[in-house]
């Protein structure tokens, strides 16, 4: 934990900006091998048609725009050095892929944000069906309450994909919870987004959980005892990857994020 900790505070690479973070566009990008047993793969996904964000950027496809390109690269680039420097995997570079990309299978960890505003086509969904049953694990993050909206946009996608599995919540004796890192009922904390810091008096960082939220981490399974979707909500794990290299981020919540993915993916990887 003491070295998640450590890490989670002294990349010096982030490119991104934020009011409080005034150090986190410093440094250069970093470069990893091109091929490697783990990639953070970051997938592309269709918005609700009401909820589009214009978010844009020049892809390997040519422009790419929408939800799931939040926090993007940072978040991913950061994770990826986390892997690298506490674990024996492999690391290659990061990537994003269309659900309907062949490509998928050969990927056991994918990752989505803002999963409360996707609309996935019927091609999107048998695709993550199909990536899911054939071994895939997926983690999704970064959805918010405390009203039902992104909750039932994204349970009622999840009931597309498989209409007899439940949601539930991860049990502190659950295998995904001790895999590399033990992770106890009282780390059940809420991580901020950036919008959820303020500066106090004297340039101290408070962090405001939103009102009426409560932080849940859930799962699906595969009913033969595998986890197969990891549910983060009500919390931010990409912002703490993105601002990894800001001294002003709570150090004590980017560890907590860094161990939870590291968690997942290792028992993605083994499971």
């Amino acid at each position: 934990m003491l070295a998640a900790a450590g890490l989670a505070q002294r990349f010096g690479g982030g490119r991104g900006g934020g009011i409080l973070f005034e150090g986190h566009d410093a440094g250069p990008t970093p470069v990893f091998p091109k091929e490697g047993e783990f990639h953070f793969i970051r997938t592309e996904y269709t918005d609700l048609p009401q909820f589009h964000r214009g978010f844009g950027f020049g892809s390997r496809n040519g422009q790419g725009s929408g939800w799931w390109i939040v926090d993007w690269p940072d978040a991913d680039d950061h994770f990826s050095q986390g892997v690298e420097r506490l674990t024996r995997v492999a690391t290659g570079e990061p990537r994003h892929l269309p659900l309907t990309d062949p490509h998928l299978f050969d990927y056991p960890w994918i990752y989505a944000t803002q999963t409360g505003w996707w609309g996935l086509t019927n091609a999107e969904i048998a695709r993550l069906r199909e990536y899911l049953l054939r071994g895939g694990f997926l983690m999704v993050d970064d959805m918010w309450g405390p009203g039902p909206e992104q909750w039932e946009v994204f349970t009622e996608t999840m009931n597309r994909v498989f209409p007899d599995k439940p949601i539930d919540d991860i049990a502190e004796t659950d295998p995904v919870m001790h895999v590399l890192y033990d992770i106890q009922s009282k780390d059940l904390s809420f991580i901020p987004g950036t919008r959820h810091l303020r500066r106090g008096e004297g340039g101290t960082v408070e962090v405001q959980q939103p009102y009426g939220t409560k932080p849940a981490w859930r799962a699906m399974n595969d009913g033969k005892g595998r986890m197969i979707v990891s549910v983060n909500f009500n919390t931010d794990i990409g912002d703490a990857w993105e601002y990894a290299d800001a001294p002003e981020y709570p150090e004590h919540m980017t560890a907590l994020a860094y161990r939870y993915g590291i968690n997942y993916l290792i028992y993605a990887m083994t499971h």
